[in-house]
């Protein structure tokens, strides 16, 4: 398990680093994009987010969903350690599902939703609820899925997951570029000149 753990800080810190350093100059642009709208409250969003072993820590966001801006601005927690590249959502320390240093869900006792498991990881960048949770299936419900993560993942999940990661937000927009070019006809423009529905 710690021989696992290790490869996966590993892994987080040589990519993260890799990614970061390549999305720099896109968050540049997008920060400088967001400050000329002066914003009131600021080109980043700050959160309190509870970490490896019930640790909380201030996620910092760009307040931008474009080109997934968002989260390639979290890219520095994956650096630090705060958080993994593959994980289970980040919870603020109010959700009942999380576990504080002191062993207590949201900080207010055990708390029958709290989920220990949590303590063994660090929350994730993208995760097997964000990829799968779209299915609509009942069995697809985001908490159970984060579970599933946390019971059964290895380093070949963790990369699976980042492809898919990838490739559904690009499948997206290939799809909706494609239907954007094509004509949209109505039954009508079939019809042969002449035609009434009331015939």
């Amino acid at each position: 398990m710690q021989t696992q753990m290790t490869a996966k800080r590993a892994l987080d810190l040589a990519l993260g680093s890799v990614l970061l350093v390549l999305a720099a100059p896109l968050l540049a642009a997008g920060a400088v994009a967001l400050a000329a709208r002066r914003p009131p409250d600021g080109v980043l969003t700050r959160s309190v987010r509870i970490g490896l072993a019930g640790r909380p820590f201030v996620l910092r966001t760009l307040r931008t969903r474009r080109l997934r801006l968002d989260l390639l601005s979290r890219l520095p927690h994956v650096v630090r350690g705060e958080l993994s590249l593959v994980g289970p959502e980040p919870l603020p320390p109010d959700d009942g599902r999380t576990v504080t240093d002191g062993g207590t869900a949201g900080g207010a006792g055990d708390g029958a939703g709290a989920q220990h498991w949590r303590q063994e990881l660090r929350p994730g960048l993208t995760g097997l609820a964000q990829i799968r949770s779209r299915s609509g299936m009942p069995w697809d419900e985001p908490a159970l899925l984060d579970q599933h993560y946390a019971e059964h993942h290895w380093l070949g999940l963790d990369l699976a997951i980042m492809a898919a990661a990838v490739h559904i937000p690009l499948r997206a927009a290939v799809r909706g570029l494609t239907h954007r070019g094509k004509a949209h006809l109505s039954d009508t423009d079939h019809r042969l000149r002449g035609y009434s529905a009331a015939e």
